[in-house]
């Protein structure tokens, strides 16, 4: 089904007109969701499934999200750094704000997030293992998106309503700002000592009918972070090369209001060098699933789980995570368009 409504078709009786708001506000919300809200979200498992969807230019939303995670790699290290037999078990909490903007006719968003929470486990540097622990705040990090190719920016309701993404890509920048919690006395920190940030293109293709309560896609993230070196690693110096992020996620929605994502990951690259000793390149393949479900026209809740496979050597990779998600979200145009039509 396609939403089509041209401006002459808009009822000038006050009953006719409120009726056809009655049903528009969870149309309307659902596409208003500026879902480029949280780069970085899982990390270890990508950024997640419908994450660059496209929303009502002037929408806010606001993320809170717990994650937890164990594995051989600090959760708070978009490098993934792999430090020989170490294990680590953490509670991340996340919260951020994202805003929908348009650039002429593109769409573009502006989001930050700022993590915090507490870290565990067992670290093994130069032969030596130690338990350990931290907590705090990580380093914010602000991202920046710019369609390039699909529809133009969505700046109204009959915007919204004609509104399918077919083939799209975007642009996205990522920065992280090193000023979280760091003690250059241990190799296990929230905050990482260096600035590290990310290009990406991220890619939707809608399959089908964009119907609510049938919406599939295929999306796709190529991406490559780069990393700055970190000066006081225990004391010594710690670089990384770029690592490569290729993920990719099947949607669908199973009825009106809830969905659901098979998600895979792969990263490549990332070998980290500490004082002229290199570590061993990542080749890291995860998977996970996510189910989303719109618990009114303002919030929506996400769950998933998810875990890195052919993760037998030392050298691997190994993470396995559960994420939730509650995500809140409004727009001044729609909140009044409620309104009318509950009065």
């Amino acid at each position: 089904m396609t939403y089509v409504l041209e401006p002459t078709e808009i009822p000038l009786t006050r009953t006719s007109f409120t009726k056809r708001l009655a049903g528009w506000p969870r149309v309307v919300i659902g596409l208003a969701v500026m879902t480029l809200f949280v780069p970085t979200l899982a990390r270890a498992q990508g950024d997640g499934a419908r994450f660059y969807w496209k929303g009502l230019t002037g929408a806010s939303v606001v993320p809170v999200i717990y994650n937890a995670k164990s594995g051989n790699s600090n959760p708070f290290d978009p490098a993934h750094t792999v430090l020989g037999d170490s294990s680590f078990d953490a509670s991340l909490m996340m919260a951020g704000f994202a805003r929908a903007l348009a650039v002429s006719d593109r769409a573009a968003s502006v989001s930050v997030l700022v993590t915090m929470g507490t870290l565990s486990g067992q670290t093994v540097v130069d032969g030596k293992a130690a338990t350990q622990s931290a907590g705090g705040f990580g380093d914010p990090m602000v991202q920046f998106g710019l369609n390039l190719v699909g529809p133009k920016a969505i700046k109204n309701i009959p915007d919204i309503l004609r509104y399918e993404p077919g083939f799209s890509v975007d642009v996205i920048g990522s920065l992280a700002v090193p000023i979280g919690e760091y003690n250059n006395t241990t190799p296990l920190n929230i905050g990482q000592n260096r600035w590290y940030g990310r290009i990406g293109a991220p890619i939707v293709w809608q399959l089908g009918s964009w119907a609510p309560e049938q919406r599939t896609t295929l999306e796709f993230l190529p991406a490559v972070w780069f990393f700055g070196p970190n000066n006081d690693f225990v004391g010594k110096t710690m670089t990384t090369d770029a690592l490569f992020q290729l993920e990719g996620h099947l949607t669908h929605n199973f009825v009106k209001g809830f969905w659901g994502s098979l998600d895979a990951t792969w990263y490549t690259g990332g070998k980290a060098t500490i004082d002229g000793v290199s570590g061993s390149k990542m080749s890291n393949v995860g998977f996970s699933f996510t189910a989303g479900y719109e618990i009114n026209e303002n919030a929506q809740l996400t769950v998933g789980y998810g875990s890195t496979l052919g993760d037998n050597d030392p050298s691997d990779l190994r993470m396995h995570q559960f994420r939730v998600t509650l995500t809140y979200f409004w727009h001044p145009l729609v909140e009044g368009m409620k309104r009318l039509g509950g009065n």
